[in-house]
């Protein structure tokens, strides 16, 4: 199940429990008091206590995950260079506009995606599971693919190349990836490119309401030239913060120098 769900689910019946006992049980335990003078007072039951506890931290930690910021962890390599498998990342919820949890229905629409921003959604193809990818085609945008080199409405977007450099992560036959930086207006970030793997071409229109995303590691992640585009509606939030790493193709440990980056 959804995690959403369950939370959601668990703070509405510890608030039940403690709407029924301050309501109902309360009172006639207070009435039981006042007969029996000189008793101590009977102790809360041990779901009422609980309950009374737990309550404002569920919600607190539901409007917080909602509306501010969500937590994910990174399980592949699609977006090497820039997110590393281990990657614990957080999500800003309210980049992209105010959406109701669980509905997912936007009820405050501010600001959208821009290109070169690196995106959490909901697959399209199972809308249970989440993704993330960098945005490179908006709403009108004529984006192609070919030979390797990636072009929004005709113009090549700018790349730079740099070092040859070992990424066994990316499973490519020789562990050996060509590394470039690609740059959206102002904005630059790393990509790679795995010059032995054969490279297929596309050339679509995007849509109305949607979006088309790649993986910075474009030749060992499965996105938009494969399954489609991204509805507006499927937008999870903008991720923006590595809180902590786990170094997973290390062989474990705490990557540090990674804690506190800015994603880019």
């Amino acid at each position: 199940m959804d995690f959403e769900i369950i939370l959601f689910a668990a703070l509405v019946i510890s608030g039940l429990i403690v709407y029924f006992d301050k309501t109902v049980s309360a009172p006639r335990r207070e009435a039981e008091s006042k007969k029996t003078v000189g008793i101590a007072r009977a102790r809360l039951p041990v779901l009422v206590e609980y309950s009374r506890s737990f309550f404002p931290v569920l919600l607190a930690v539901f409007l917080l995950r909602a509306f501010v910021v969500e937590p994910f962890r990174i399980p592949s390599g699609s977006m090497l260079p820039s997110l590393f498998i281990g990657d614990f990342i957080l999500v800003s919820k309210f980049s992209y506009g105010v959406r109701l949890p669980i509905l997912k229905t936007k009820v405050v629409p501010f600001g959208s995606p821009e290109r070169g921003d690196v995106m959490v959604f909901r697959f399209p193809k199972e809308p249970k599971t989440n993704f993330i990818k960098r945005v490179v085609g908006l709403p009108g945008d004529v984006v192609s693919y070919h030979n390797k080199r990636l072009a929004i409405n005709g113009v090549p977007v700018p790349i730079k190349s740099s070092e040859l450099i070992d990424w066994p992560e990316s499973n490519s036959a020789s562990g050996q990836v060509k590394a470039f930086s690609e740059t959206f207006g102002e904005r630059s970030h790393s990509i790679l490119i795995d010059q032995l793997r054969p490279s297929g071409s596309i050339r679509v229109t995007v849509p109305p309401g949607q979006f088309f995303v790649m993986g910075d590691n474009r030749d060992h992640s499965n996105d938009s030239r494969y399954w489609g585009f991204v509805p507006e509606e499927f937008i999870v939030g903008k991720a923006f913060f590595i809180w902590f790493s786990w170094d997973s193709a290390g062989g474990g440990g705490i990557n540090w120098q990674r804690l506190g980056s800015l994603i880019r």
